[in-house]
């Protein structure tokens, strides 16, 4: 069986947003891919005041100075697809206030026809929570339990209400509401978060990490599941963030997912065999232009089909 492959869109500085999302999100799904993804970074501290992932020392990457909005971008590229799902992975909820987030997902779900995902975070980034003056970043993982609440309440049935720190709704008719539920994904890594995950959410995202460690990841997942009795089944989609060169990389210092398209294929076939339902792409990092990420984007989906997976 082979495993559906989902695309990142491309959100990087070297893209024109309204020429090339809608041209890449067209490109894929007419090449096979079943959903189409967006991530989210707000601004890009000059000088850096924080390492990357709160990692003392370490730099954002260049491609972190200009990232479009997500749900922007997921909005072009619904109005020109028809089939491929739409998903964040992830948004960094707590950037948002509660109620408007709901309300926006569950719009873009009823103008596609009910293709949304919404995975969601809690960040790492202490300037972007500065700017977006929700909560401070040390409430982050209440501020992202209200957000599942309200989520859940404005996508449910009228009347709305929800009591809670940051969102208080008083009964309310809200709409429009989503096609069906959104499903909500969870990019848990420690202990808390996964328990947020098993008690809360639908799904996880992890990020490939190597197949070893992402293997021992989701079995940590697992044996959490049937330690709190969770019945329904965890809907997994890996993410594969790639560093695409057009040329074979040679050197000795490769990491996981550089390289041309084979090395990237090469190293993805050790994460399907682990068995995620879905893997999202993300080859916009290393593309020069849009025309060279469809075909890096055409030229995996071959590579992928043509090893089996």
């Amino acid at each position: 069986m082979t495993v559906p492959l989902g695309l990142g869109l491309p959100q990087n500085h070297q893209y024109d947003v309204g020429r090339d999302v809608p041209e890449v999100a067209r490109t894929a799904e007419r090449i096979g891919y079943r959903s189409l993804w967006v991530y989210e970074r707000a601004l890009f501290p000059r000088p850096m005041t924080q390492g990357l992932f709160g990692i003392p020392g370490r730099p954002w990457p260049d491609s972190y100075r200009s990232v479009a909005e997500p749900l922007v971008t997921l909005s072009l590229a619904a109005a020109v697809t028809t089939r491929a799902r739409l998903g964040t992975s992830v948004l960094v909820a707590p950037l948002h206030l509660p109620f408007q987030l709901a309300k926006s997902l569950a719009t873009l779900d009823a103008a596609s026809g009910g293709r949304v995902v919404a995975g969601f975070g809690t960040g790492w980034s202490l300037d972007e929570y500065a700017a977006a003056g929700v909560r401070p970043f040390e409430q982050r993982g209440r501020v992202l339990d209200e957000v599942i609440e309200v989520c859940r309440a404005v996508w449910g049935p009228d009347p709305v209400s929800h009591e809670g720190a940051t969102t208080r709704i008083a009964p309310s008719v809200v709409g429009p509401k989503p096609v069906r539920p959104i499903p909500i994904l969870l990019a848990a890594g420690n202990q808390r978060a996964l328990r947020r995950l098993v008690d809360h959410a639908d799904g996880w995202q992890p990020l490939a990490v190597g197949a070893e460690e992402t293997a021992a990841q989701w079995r940590q997942l697992q044996d959490l599941a049937a330690e709190r009795g969770r019945t329904a089944p965890i809907r997994t989609v890996l993410r594969v963030n790639t560093a695409y060169t057009p040329e074979r990389y040679e050197g000795r210092d490769r990491a996981l997912f550089q390289g041309d398209a084979g090395q990237i294929v090469d190293d993805l076939a050790p994460h399907a065999a682990i068995g995620f339902d879905e893997i999202i792409v993300d080859l916009q990092q290393g593309a020069r232009d849009a025309q060279e990420l469809k075909e890096v984007a055409a030229e995996v989906y071959e590579k992928v089909r043509a090893a089996g997976m």
